[in-house]
């Protein structure tokens, strides 16, 4: 089990905010290998979903209101630690991510950008493709819409 809370930009301790730039440089920068700007300016308009496991932050999402990122509501730097994947708490960290638009936003129409080889795990979670392929930061992705 994983305790999860969710807090806005401003609510964020500094700890907080250490622990879930660590995990996204951890996932996104050293093990997948890719060099991108992870701190691009939007985490402040963002509703921070932080997920623990013993006092230890393994997974994360942040979530956007409408226009802040896309035209929809929207989820990204969805990201659970290696180690604690056989868990499926991405499921969990998701859950929590869908009901926060709902219950902060009022919103249920919901745009990611999804990197390909996770359609499954995301269409598990009813969010379907939408147009073609692209690349993002020399990753495919795919665009997915949960209505």
């Amino acid at each position: 089990m994983i305790h999860i809370t969710t807090k806005y930009f401003s609510e964020l301790t500094t700890q907080e905010l250490y622990d879930l730039l660590q995990l996204r440089s951890e996932v996104f920068v050293v093990e997948q290998d890719c060099v991108y700007q992870d701190i691009d300016g939007k985490d402040h308009k963002a509703l921070h979903i932080l997920g623990y496991k013993n006092n230890n932050l393994v997974a994360y999402t942040r979530v956007f209101k409408p226009g802040d990122y896309f035209k929809k509501s929207s989820i990204g730097r969805v990201v659970v630690a290696e180690s604690e994947r056989k868990y499926k708490y991405g499921y969990d960290i998701m859950k929590a991510s869908v009901k926060a638009i709902k219950d902060y936003y009022n919103e249920t129409d919901i745009k990611i950008s999804a990197q390909t080889y996770l359609k499954r795990f995301y269409n598990n979670l009813d969010f379907f493709e939408t147009g073609e392929e692209y690349l993002e930061d020399g990753i495919p992705h795919v665009a997915m819409i949960k209505n």
